[in-house]
């Protein structure tokens, strides 16, 4: 299957990070009406966001797909059904990278990806530490035939301290791998998927990904 050409949703799926689509969920009444953060386009295969406090190395040839993501997910909440509440039709997710190591829908077996993302902590209000985010993400996850390896915990890339939940999915002959890294701060859910067919090239794509030293530790707990 081509694990990341259709109907990723950079928001919840901040993780199937395929997969969240900055999408309108039933707690998004509660939302906060803070903007949200944006990271600006790639210059050099590098992208650097300051305000959320990371930095992404897109692996050399791959193809940036954030833009059409961004719109996919304004286009979903504009069909959203109409509310009173004014809050509800805020901004409460938003994809600030989605790559993919080809174009989406080309053939070649399964299309390693990478989607980071950030949601408005307040559309969450039973999220209260990033390992509670694995609740709803791993819904999403099964949805879409991925089961979690484990519990979430804790996680030490460079400088900062995240909370870690790893995926797997497809079958014995084409196994597909997932890692969610998540970090709440300064009122948003940060989360960092990653989508591989070996735990090797997770790492690989993990090792792209680096924190400001600013960036507070969390707790899975």
């Amino acid at each position: 299957m081509d694990g990341v050409s259709h109907g990723f949703r950079p928001v919840l799926f901040s993780a199937f990070a395929l997969m969240l689509a900055t999408g309108a969920s039933a707690e998004q009444k509660t939302a906060s009406k803070q903007s949200l953060p944006d990271c600006g386009p790639l210059v050099g295969q590098i992208l650097r966001c300051p305000r959320v406090g990371f930095t992404y190395k897109v692996p050399f040839g791959w193809v940036d797909r954030t833009e059409e993501m961004q719109q996919s997910g304004s286009s979903a909440a504009s069909k959203a059904p109409k509310d009173t509440d004014e809050a509800s039709h805020e901004e409460t997710g938003r994809t600030l990278l989605a790559a993919f190591e080809r174009p989406p829908g080309t053939p070649g077996g399964f299309n390693s990806a990478v989607i980071i993302a950030v949601e408005d902590s307040a559309a969450y209000p039973q999220v209260k530490t990033a390992a509670d985010y694995f609740g709803p993400l791993s819904e999403i996850a099964a949805q879409r035939g991925f089961k979690m390896d484990g519990d979430p915990y804790s996680f030490s890339i460079g400088t900062g301290q995240v909370v870690r939940g790893d995926f797997t999915g497809g079958d014995e002959k084409n196994p597909i791998r997932q890692t969610s890294l998540v970090l709440l701060k300064n009122g948003y859910i940060l989360s960092s998927t990653f989508l591989a067919s070996s735990d090797d090239e997770i790492d690989s794509l993990m090792e792209n990904l680096t924190f400001s030293s600013s960036t507070r530790k969390t707790s899975p707990k």
